[in-house]
């Protein structure tokens, strides 16, 4: 036998140990072949490869070994495993001293949690971390990424994602910038440009930080955030709200609770609203707002002309209309009359409640130092106002417009006839008298957001596609 083919024998019984390095590639194979290039020791490893480094064992169709640098070319069905990792492609590259593989054509892993996959990716052995990049799709039990690049760190459960993130779970849409995610405690962190899509309630929220606590059922997002709700009337018209603010909170409990902090800037149809804080129940569909301490203004409410102001409001919705709100301390409701510049309908007292129905107010009742004016109309012509005060009062409305005034407990009233009061009307008014000029609009509040709410007929269409 002449000392090739003893090479060759040899290589196929034992296996065949780099010794230059302290922790040197075993490699096995059907056959091998060895030779120089450029002063550089190659072997080539041929069938039913098996290359093994400590715990770490790679498998391929062929590989091609550089001694002195301690690396291997793996062609063909590469399975690397590590303990719970498995990594698969067509070719990859494995780096002895660092412990690294990688691969440029196309690569999956998973660690029996997660099944992740791109273009390019390597895995850092020592780090227990994986880098992949280009089109990455991480896939778990409950929800799917996709990113431009994707760092895993193995034995934290945690992923950092950057570049055009997209989150799908059975729930939800997000989109961000950058994400961080671990799966032992559920958190989540996304950063700039965030839209949080919930096809099922047709609700959307935008902003630029999402910090998700996932075990405690708490939410938070900040930087600009907007939220957008769409839902029909009875009439089957769409009746959208907008709500703005400076920080807004969700708790996904029993409460299904969302609380919007600083700057609340609300509109709904012919409802709009203004103040430092307001919390959301959707389960009951309430809203209440109130005064903070820090707070300079008690919140200020509008529905349709009428102006409503008090240091805490209570508001309860039925079928997405008003049907009942409560005005607790310094209340007062300032009406304006359409086609009237001056002419103010005005109430106030420690408490007021509003009672609605499908056409709109249908009766308001005050307790506590009930202060009123109102003016009166004949075959729709003004005629003069009504100015009234008791403890108790109770007003009903008829087509939006004053049919009866009742008055309980020491009841003061006084008539001012027409000709008395024209030109005269700043005169007459209630001593907390205001006229708030900053109604939001849906325009003014999702000004910077135009080119988003676009994107939600989309969205809400697609659902979790």
């Amino acid at each position: 036998m002449n000392f090739r083919n003893f090479s060759i024998l040899f290589f196929l019984i034992f296996p065949f140990i780099l010794t230059a390095q302290e922790n040197p590639l075993i490699v096995v194979g059907d056959s091998l072949v060895g030779r120089t290039i450029d002063g550089e020791s190659i072997r080539e490893v041929h069938g039913n490869v098996v290359m093994t480094q400590g715990d770490i064992r790679i498998t391929c169709n062929k590989a091609i070994q550089y001694i002195a640098r301690n690396e291997a070319e793996l062609i063909g069905k590469v399975v690397v495993i590590q303990d719970s990792i498995i990594i698969n492609t067509d070719l990859g590259y494995y780096f002895g001293d660092t412990k690294i593989a990688s691969s440029e054509v196309g690569v999956t892993l998973f660690d029996g949690h997660v099944n992740l996959k791109s273009k390019k990716g390597g895995y850092y052995f020592d780090e227990k971390k994986a880098l992949f990049t280009d089109d990455v799709v991480l896939i778990d039990n409950v929800s799917t990424l996709t990113t431009d690049k994707l760092t895993y760190f193995n034995d934290e459960d945690r992923a950092v994602a950057v570049g055009n993130v997209k989150i799908v779970d059975s729930a939800t849409v997000v989109y961000a910038d950058s994400l961080e995610h671990n799966r032992n405690n559920k958190n989540t962190f996304a950063f700039n440009h965030v839209r949080i899509y919930d096809s099922s309630n047709k609700l959307a929220i935008f902003g630029n930080n999402f910090e998700d606590y996932g075990d405690t059922n708490y939410s938070r997002i900040f930087g600009e955030p907007l939220l957008i709700k769409i839902d029909t009337t009875d009439s089957g018209n769409l009746d959208t709200l907008f709500v703005r603010s400076r920080i807004m909170e969700a708790y996904g409990d029993s409460t299904k609770r969302l609380i919007a902090i600083d700057s609340v800037k609300i509109v709904r149809g012919e409802f709009a609203s203004v103040s430092g804080y307001a919390e959301f129940y959707q389960l009951k569909d309430e809203i209440y707002t109130y005064k903070r301490e820090t707070d300079s203004n008690a919140p200020v409410l509008w529905n349709e002309n009428a102006q409503l102001i008090g240091d805490s409001v209570f508001i309860r919705l039925k079928n997405n209309r008003l049907d009942y709100m409560k005005i607790i301390s310094d209340a007062s409701i300032i009406s304006k009359q359409e086609n009237y510049e001056m002419k103010y309908d005005q109430i106030s007292g420690k408490v007021i409640e509003l009672f609605f129905d499908e056409d709109g107010l249908i009766r308001t009742e005050v307790e506590g130092n009930a202060l009123s004016i109102y003016y009166m109309y004949e075959d729709d012509e003004p005629n003069g106002l009504l100015k009234s005060s008791s403890e108790k009062a109770k007003i009903f409305f008829d087509n939006k417009k004053v049919s009866e005034v009742k008055l309980f407990d020491n009841p003061q009233s006084e008539y001012h006839p027409e000709n008395m009061i024209e030109g005269k009307e700043k005169e007459f008014t209630i001593p907390t008298f205001r006229i708030f000029d900053d109604r939001p609009t849906k325009e003014k509040i999702a000004a910077q957001k135009l080119y988003l709410i676009s994107t939600l007929k989309t969205e809400f269409e697609n659902g979790r596609e």
